[in-house]
């Protein structure tokens, strides 16, 4: 009997493309939502099931037992997948509970949570030889003297906690331009009992930004790999892709290999790296831990990172494989990157004619699929409800 896959989380573009990318190989697919409001995920062909469970942060307890209690009534463990931070953090919390009922990449509690604490990882990336962005603590010693010195302005505030950060304030970060933004940001932190640290940020636009996006296997060697340049960002300058191009570049392998490897690594890792305008060289951004925005652009490249993990565990041979050319394909989220581009130009940091020239490329669309079209339709009339609501607010 074929394992199910379990997807907690299809109201977002990643569940559906973790559906797509299974369903699509035959694979039994069971969307777990805790509401069924803007699931357009779950509206794909590809999925056999969508099923209302707790929530995951309110209702923990329940949830887990609900997984429990679901997994124990099928014929083979399923495989478990995450499409979003706050489902990382969840199988994290209960991994060794979960891992007696579920095939899961990781095998060691409190390793994701690890590194998604931007101070853990900015540690671990020090330790292994890995150049990350110079960072200082709010309880440093001469934090101010340090901060105006080493630095500079403008910077950011950044948290350790970026899931919970982000669903407080709509944000990954605070920018900042001189040291009164930078305590008034941290005040801000405080009062939501947010540690945060306080960043440089690497010069460079934001086609400065690649992604090294690899799977490790169960014995934590990388098996598959491709890298891609981000062009424009949502919200831009320090937000999520809206606009990003496959793009091979060797050494960010020779980077992020060694370094997912030497702590430990197994399945999908996507680390975000910048390249300093001035230096030349790559600093390391942060780590993904489960399937990202860009998985339409791997998935078409030739990578179906979710197919791999769902083959490894259920104990199929996954081989080998990497994406050496470059393909002339990119990722676009055309709702957000709209906005974006619109941003772009009002900033001055891009033409109307470099942003028309990035559309004649092949598209890997976040949401719209020819063979799976009711998802789209089902994200555009959720949007137009939005533009109704905020019409009849007004």
């Amino acid at each position: 009997m074929l394992s199910k896959a379990v997807i907690l989380g299809s109201n977002f573009y990643t569940g559906l493309s973790i559906i797509r990318g299974l369903g699509s190989n035959g694979i039994y697919t069971v969307a777990m939502d805790y509401s069924t409001d803007g699931t357009y995920g779950a509206k794909s062909k590809y999925l056999n099931e969508q099923i209302i469970v707790p929530h995951y942060k309110r209702q923990k307890e329940e949830l887990l037992q609900f997984l429990i209690d679901y997994a124990k009534k099928q014929d083979a463990k399923p495989v478990l997948f995450p499409s979003v931070d706050p489902y990382v953090e969840f199988i994290d919390c209960y991994l060794d509970e979960l891992k007696q009922h579920y095939q899961i990449n990781m095998s060691v509690q409190g390793f994701w949570s690890g590194i998604m604490d931007k101070e853990i990882l900015h540690t671990l990336a020090t330790k292994h030889n890995v150049l990350v962005p110079e960072s200082i603590s709010p309880t440093d010693e001469r934090f101010e003297e340090r901060v105006t010195a080493e630095i500079g302005f403008p910077c950011i505030v950044k948290p350790t906690d970026s899931p919970t950060f982000v669903t407080i304030f709509r944000a990954k970060i605070f920018t900042c331009h001189t040291i009164d933004e930078v305590y008034a940001a941290i005040a801000k932190a405080q009062q939501a009992n947010l540690e945060v640290i306080v960043q440089r940020i690497i010069p460079g636009a934001d086609d400065h930004v690649y992604t090294y996006d690899a799977y490790l296997d169960q014995s934590s060697l990388v098996t598959h790999w491709m890298t891609c340049q981000k062009l424009r960002q949502f919200p831009i300058n320090f937000g999520a892709s809206s606009f990003t191009k496959q793009k091979y570049v060797e050494e960010l392998h020779h980077i992020g290999a060694p370094f997912l490897e030497a702590i430990g690594y197994k399945g999908f890792g996507e680390i975000e790296f910048k390249k300093d305008a001035l230096s030349g060289k790559y600093y390391f951004l942060e780590i993904n831990a489960r399937t990202t925005t860009l998985d339409p652009l791997l998935q078409k490249c030739g990578i179906n990172f979710p197919l791999l993990a769902y083959n490894e565990l259920t104990g199929k041979a996954i081989g080998t494989h990497v994406v050496r050319q470059n393909l002339n394909i990119a990722f676009c989220f055309l709702f957000e990157d709209l906005i974006s581009s619109r941003n772009y130009v009002r900033t001055k940091q891009l033409t109307i004619l470099e942003i028309v020239k990035s559309h004649f490329m092949k598209k890997a669309p976040a949401v719209w699929s020819i063979k799976d079209p009711l998802p789209a339709l089902y994200f555009l009339a959720l949007l137009f409800k939005k533009v109704i609501r905020k019409l009849i607010r007004r």
